[in-house]
């Protein structure tokens, strides 16, 4: 053969989602953020029912000095393959996305990863306190004299929202009320009693226009996502969730640099991932989308296509995006009700696969006729709107 000659090319191979897990999660005192990272992954391996050898590749962002070599250490692995990639919410679907390009590239067999946090613990406990910002060192220099907290850049956004599209406080405070209507179905939401539109008004301010029930739960908790290659599911114990498409974007790390409040990177992400994966927003059954507060879900929804920009506020009011509505969100209970331990990225791939099993309990979505849901998105968002990680999942 010419050494000019073309080379055949090799397919990339299919990766699926073959195990996931939650660890102890709502109030959890009696364990460390290790326990709850061990807890995870062994509960996710033995979802997977593939022997702990053929993981090769670990992913792991926000514990230890060197992570995620100490947690890889401390769960007895010795990958070839890591990622420690730490852009707050969005991690996980970032991390998710390279490990499935790795996986594709025969660059590792299965990548496992991990997250857990006992922060609800240990406020509670007095070994850490709330912070007001992230830092002060480099561009933020110039922000942080102003004062304004994480919640109050939300709490901003916002209200440039409202402002241009005349979103009302009432359509904001259906997202936190959907969401606690879809916890109530899970057994394993923090939050399960239902509240209602008066209930988020009435409470106490926390960000204008932000009250205490716009805001995310503090819990305690941890999860485990398993992706592996196509040849690796005939050995698998459930039907494999196949990672068909991601995005990832970043766009800011300063609120002077954001040139438009009421756009997020969902946008660029969501587009992408949506492009790579073959399908459209209308395709899709579901969505899991980081909840940190309200005006997320709202903002997200139209970033990702689900609706016109400025028309978040419609689209979330009469209970469309409930269990049997006409787009399931946070299927869960999400942030503002299920669990929040920190960056929780993560919790919206284990129940997006939950649900496309078919093992979702009381709060399993269904398509018309009875049939099971296709295909979902999971869409997490870091920072303040600075960064975003969107997975296109499905079963076929």
């Amino acid at each position: 053969m010419s050494s000019s000659a073309p080379r055949p090319s090799r397919r990339p191979r299919r990766v699926a989602v073959v195990g996931v897990s939650l660890a102890d999660c709502g109030r959890v005192d009696d364990a460390t953020p290790y326990a709850l990272h061990a807890q995870a992954a062994r509960r996710a391996l033995a979802d997977s029912g593939l022997d702990r050898a053929v993981v090769d590749g670990f992913a792991s962002a926000g514990l230890g000095t060197l992570a995620p070599v100490e947690v890889a250490e401390y769960l007895g692995l010795r990958p070839t393959w890591v990622d420690s990639t730490a852009v707050g919410g969005a991690t996980w679907e970032v991390m998710a996305a390279h490990a499935a390009d790795a996986i594709a590239a025969g660059r590792a067999r299965a990548v496992l990863l991990v997250y857990g946090s006992t922060a609800r613990a240990d406020i509670k406990a007095g070994h850490r306190t709330s912070n007001l910002s992230f830092g002060a060192r480099g561009p933020a220099q110039f922000e942080v004299p102003y004062g304004h907290s994480l919640i109050a850049k939300y709490a901003m956004a916002a209200r440039r929202h409202m402002h241009t599209y005349g979103t009302t406080l009432e359509q904001l405070a259906e997202v936190a009320v959907t969401a606690r209507a879809n916890a109530a179905a899970n057994p394993e939401a923090m939050f399960r009693e239902p509240i209602t539109v008066d209930d988020v008004l009435s409470g106490p301010m926390i960000a204008d226009p932000f009250t205490k029930l716009h805001c995310c739960i503090r819990s305690d908790g941890g999860c485990a996502v398993l992706l592996a290659a196509e040849e690796y599911v005939p050995d698998t114990a459930k039907a494999p969730v196949w990672i068909l498409g991601t995005g990832e974007h970043v766009s800011h790390a300063t609120m002077s640099e954001w040139e438009d409040f009421t756009v997020s990177p969902a946008a660029v992400s969501g587009r992408l991932a949506f492009e790579r994966a073959g399908v459209r927003p209308a395709d899709i059954d579901l969505a899991e989308i980081y909840d940190a507060f309200t005006y997320m879900t709202l903002v997200t929804l139209e970033d990702l296509g689900f609706c016109a920009k400025g028309e978040g506020g419609a689209f979330v009011e009469k209970g469309r995006t409930g269990l049997r509505g006409e787009l399931p969100v946070n299927t869960d209970g999400g942030g503002l009700s299920a669990c929040h331990p920190g960056m929780r990225g993560l919790f919206l791939l284990v129940e997006a696969v939950r649900q496309l099993r078919g093992e979702a309990g009381l709060r399993q979505v269904h398509k018309a006729g009875g049939a099971l849901p296709e295909l979902a998105v999971a869409s997490g968002t870091g920072g303040w709107f600075c960064a975003s990680g969107t997975v296109v999942l499905g079963r076929g």
